[in-house]
């Protein structure tokens, strides 16, 4: 009879840990939509659209102003994603550099040609929540300037600011 009861308690014990945390924080009202999260709040990030141009040897994607208005003072931003169309898991970081009023990064056309100051992606971590929502935290931090994260193959951007 011990036995029995003991093996219950062991199979009732493992079903507790077998159950995941459901997520209690904050929820995306938009899909396909990447909001810095500031504590419980969520902000929704500038998104557009990058207008390409080719130049030589680079296709610079640029977005219009010289800053974006949406702002963070978190070296290492978190996002959430309700992800329906756009890949969280695709999702890629850049620095964006300020010329002529307007931010813009500069991808070299040829992949094994070196360019000066070429931009770099950064670190990202993407995590799966629930089924259709992710964890997106930046992984290095971040100096002041404009950011834009875009899917990888895209010009879809979602910009923010590091102050």
């Amino acid at each position: 009879m011990k036995r029995v009861a003991l093996a219950a308690c062991v199979l009732a014990c493992g079903a507790l840990f077998a159950q995941k945390d459901k997520y209690a924080g904050p929820k995306p009202p938009k899909p396909d939509m990447l909001y810095l999260l500031h504590a419980s709040n969520l902000i929704p990030t500038e998104a557009g659209e990058a207008k390409e141009e080719t130049r030589k040897d680079v296709t610079a994607n640029v977005m219009k102003g010289a800053e974006s208005n949406v702002k963070t003072p978190m070296a290492e931003p978190i996002f959430l994603i309700e992800s329906d169309k756009v890949s969280a898991e695709k999702l890629e970081l850049y620095k964006m550099d300020i010329k002529n009023g307007q931010r813009e990064v500069s991808i070299p056309n040829d992949s094994k040609k070196r360019i000066k100051n070429a931009p770099k992606q950064l670190r990202v971590k993407v995590d799966r929540i629930e089924q259709s929502l992710y964890r997106v935290e930046v992984n290095q931090w971040l100096d002041n300037g404009e950011y834009c994260m875009s899917p990888q193959g895209s010009v879809q951007v979602f910009c923010f600011q590091v102050f």
